[in-house]
């Protein structure tokens, strides 16, 4: 029956005040862009002399950051004899060093993209939003570092909890997947789901997961939208190399190179890094091409999660290599064209269960003349290819700023069983194929009518070639209980699909008041895949901000979200009937459709500052949030693993719906640098009414009072199997110094100093993902601890940095399982990572 869902949201709010006394604040992400010279009211054409902007993630060496003082020394009179500036130098910096023409080359260019970098922050609003963002020097600073991949970085945001691979690896808002990636604005299309990562986390100059009622801009996958926004200190004809590993036979190698080239802009050789000034340059110049790329390959003993608890898996090596590109030039003073391209090629062992019996599905004990197998033993690989790239033209000019994108990806999967063990111990051998090759266009653009409206609007248009294919090696069987079995025979299943998504919206962001603004859209998505159909969403929301550091947002959306093309290709059930892989007796395989919701948000953030003295960047701050949810869904949209081969299929519940609170706390004082969340949520459905042959309808379960999982579930609204009750994570970084150790600090010179060293730890919480037949049930809870130090430091003669660190995942070593081989959707248990020691070195170059 239905829960009484306002005594559930009472009941999370009572118990959820007492999370405040989580402490913690992570760095707030630097800005990606440098804020421009001091412009007029209207959006202005970049200039051709800009002087050159510093980049926020970028060391001094980087950008000259020649006109910090400019505006101090313009208000000083005329006549007054130049003096040198007051500066404290850290010890690193090389503060008078003069710059090479290329490095000026490097600076103007970075300069002039600082100013396109934000009018494309300006083509995109997320007003009446929850917004959490990571820079990359904090990426840098916690456990693992760059090293880990972004799923495990995304678990440190609110509201978000842990997965095994097979299932997605996290969830926002205890939704399954339906997450949309964008890279610098531009949506990156679905694929196909696997195990390993496709992002490297180098390139990341800031990663936001944005949550709420999402603005009309945001269509189809709106559990939460992971903005990343690419690094810009990379362009200085420098770079690093690393190398990383340690426990499970971990070698993780990487590379990162960024540069400038091409400028044929004027530049003069008698300046310093510390009083550096662009040129004033011809109009007709040509200031460059920005480029950088990274590398990273990675490959150790625990590809995918453990089956079991001991310490090694068995069959578990894992080899990934993930790589990233980026070029952008600017081609007149109001265009920029940029190109990204990506690429990652994971290949699983699938992990083994040892002591599995054989018969126990399909009642298989004899294949192909062998009678026993050792279940540790087995065969299973699977492997995952993907590329992707996105050329973009950014114009801005007038008040007018805008954006037209062409985007591809290619996805590959690829899952070949153990023929004779998955046929003894499934009844079925399935070697299963999913292929995605998807183009588009996406444009979006924004002006400025007033100082009060800002009008967006875009469109974004994709073709997607899908085509699955499952060749089934089973035996044919009457009664199927064993006594009947036949010679082992293969059955085909291929379907091919040629599907489409469209999208177009306005809106108005409208700032009533300085403290006020009101943003609303209308969107309209159109879809032809297995099925057709299309949706207007309308989208309003609002902030209001009484006071400087307080800030409330509250916000409604009509959601149409389509399946991934690939999970919701129909199987042919009937091929294999009289087999030992038939499906349930009457079992209807009903077209997957799309998701239509109505999605309510709001919330309140609260900056605290105290300890400030003269200068108010000196202030301590503590910033506290609350930020509650509620979500009604028809033909709500899950997945899960139904059979041995670990490739996601869909499934419609009729109805569900998914409430929850967040709490989240940041600090930040000095060096040091904490954050803490905590959700409380929940999500239930009912009644399966797309692709109902996956779910048993033959055997009446105890535990279900007598009825089969699918008739339970049809009757009853059941916790989806990735729900958890209660997510939470905490972190903190601590600095000493707030720079790299001298070469005399780092090798004892002048006795001992920790400058450069960070210290740091997170920990991620979880209540449980549910278990059990019809979810019943949840697997147990757990805490896993993980902590990181790392230090910076000069070497003699060298004015670029190494850096050494240590880490240890999993600190208490905690045995626990994420899920227990139960439930909706899940076919074996997974465990996460028992504890591991990790070691890297970096150098600069």
């Amino acid at each position: 029956m239905p829960v009484a869902r306002p005594v559930f949201i009472r009941r999370i709010l009572a118990s959820g005040i007492a999370s405040f006394v989580i402490c913690g604040l992570a760095e707030t992400a630097r800005s990606q862009t440098a804020e421009p010279s001091p412009a007029p009211s209207q959006a202005p054409a970049p200039a051709e002399n800009a002087p050159p902007a510093p980049s926020a993630n970028a060391p001094a060496t980087v950008l000259p950051q020649t006109n910090v003082q400019a505006p101090k020394q313009a208000a000083k009179p005329a006549r007054q004899k130049p003096r040198t500036i007051a500066r404290e130098v850290a010890p690193s910096a090389p503060a008078q060093a003069p710059l090479s023409p290329a490095a000026q080359a490097a600076a103007q260019l970075a300069a002039k993209n600082a100013v396109f970098d934000q009018a494309r922050g300006n083509i995109f609003t997320t007003v009446g939003t929850n917004s959490n963002t990571i820079g990359h020097d904090t990426i840098q600073d916690l456990p693992l570092g760059a090293n880990q991949s972004v799923e495990q970085l995304l678990l440190q945001a609110p509201g978000v909890s842990q997965d095994s691979a097979a299932s997605g690896s996290l969830h926002i808002r205890n939704e399954h997947a339906n997450l949309q990636y964008r890279i610098n604005g531009v949506l990156l299309p679905d694929g196909v789901t696997g195990f390993g990562s496709i992002f490297d986390t180098s390139f990341i100059g800031s990663i936001s997961l944005v949550t709420g009622a999402l603005p009309a801009e945001y269509g189809l996958r709106t559990s939460g939208l992971v903005d990343i926004k690419t690094r810009t200190d990379l362009f200085n004809n420098s770079g690093s190399v690393g190398f990383y590993g340690g426990s499970h036979g971990t070698i993780q190698p990487s590379i990162e190179y960024g540069g400038t080239f091409g400028s044929t802009c004027p530049t003069t050789t008698t300046t310093s890094a510390l009083t550096y000034k662009a040129p004033t340059a011809a109009a007709d110049c040509f200031a460059g091409v920005q480029y950088y790329f990274t590398g990273r390959y990675l490959q150790n003993t625990v590809g995918i999660e453990n089956p079991t608890p001991a310490y090694n898996a068995i069959h578990d090596f894992t080899q990934q290599e993930r790589g990233f590109a980026y070029m952008s030039a600017i081609i007149d003073p109001t265009t920029r064209v940029s190109l990204i391209a990506g690429t990652a090629i994971n290949n699983f062992q699938i992990p083994n269960n040892p002591g599995q019996p054989i018969g126990q599905n399909g009642f298989v004990t004899n294949a192909f003349g062998v009678t026993s197998f050792n279940s540790a033993a087995l065969n299973e690989n699977q492997v995952e290819r993907t590329h992707f790239s996105v050329l973009s033209v950014q114009k801005s000019v007038d008040g007018f700023d805008g954006q037209l994108s062409y985007f591809t990806r290619y996805n590959e999967l690829r899952f070949t069983p153990d023929p004779i063990g998955d046929l003894l111990l499934n009844g079925i051998a399935s070697n299963v194929g999913r292929i995605s090759y998807t183009n588009g266009i996406q444009g979006d653009g924004s002006y400025k009518l007033n100082d009060s409206h800002t009008l967006r609007a875009g469109f974004s248009v994709s073709a997607e070639q899908a085509s699955v294919s499952n060749t089934s090696l089973v035996e044919p069987c009457i009664a199927c209980d064993g006594s009947d079995n036949g010679n082992p025979f293969g059955i085909t299943d291929n379907v091919s699909k040629l599907g489409w998504l469209a999208g177009v919206y306005v809106q108005d962001e409208w700032k009533v008041t300085d403290k006020f603004t009101i943003n609303a859209g209308l969107r309209f998505d159109q879809m032809e895949q297995f099925v057709s159909a299309n949706q207007f969403s309308p989208r309003l929301s609002f902030t209001y901000k009484p006071f400087e550091d307080t800030t409330l947002h509250a916000g409604y959306a009509r959601y149409f979200t389509p399946p991934v093309l690939v999970e919701a290709a129909p199987a042919n059930i009937a091929l294999f009937n009289n087999t030992t892989g038939a499906s349930s007796p009457g079992a209807l395989v009903d077209p997957v459709l799309p998701e239509r919701s109505d999605y309510f948000d709001a919330g309140v953030d609260q900056k605290l500052r105290f300890g400030c003295g003269s200068d108010p960047k000196s202030c301590s701050t503590l910033e506290l949030g609350v930020d509650a949810y509620y979500k009604f869904a028809h033909d709500l949209i899950d997945n899960g693993q139904f059979g041995q081969a670990l490739v996601l299929s869909a499934f419609n519940y009729a109805r569900g719906y998914n409430e929850g609170i967040e709490f989240k706390t940041k600090f930040t004082s000095g060096n040091f640098q904490a954050y803490g969340n905590v959700a409380v949520a929940q999500q239930r459905a009912t009644d399966p009414v797309s692709n109902q042959f996956l779910f048993d309808n033959t055997v009446p379960l105890a535990d279900l009072g007598g009825l089969t999982r699918l008739q339970y579930v049809q009757t009853h609204f059941v916790y989806t199997d990735h729900n958890q009750f209660v997510t939470a994570s905490a972190g903190a970084v601590y600095s000493f110094c707030g720079r790299p150790a001298t070469a005399a600090e780092a090798f004892g010179d002048n006795g001992m100093s920790w400058c450069g060293v960070k210290l740091s730890a997170d920990m991620i919480y979880g209540s449980g993902l549910r278990a059990g037949d019809a979810n019943i049930d949840t697997v147990p809870s757990y805490t896993q601890v993980n902590l990181g130090i790392k230090r910076e430091f000069l070497l003699p003669n060298d004015p670029k940095p190494m850096t050494i660190r240590f880490d240890v995942v999993n600190l208490f070593d905690k045995i626990y399982e994420i899920r227990d081989g139960s439930g909706i959707g899940v076919f074996a248990p997974q465990f996460g990572p028992r504890r591991g020691f990790f070691l890297g070195i970096s150098k600069k170059i």
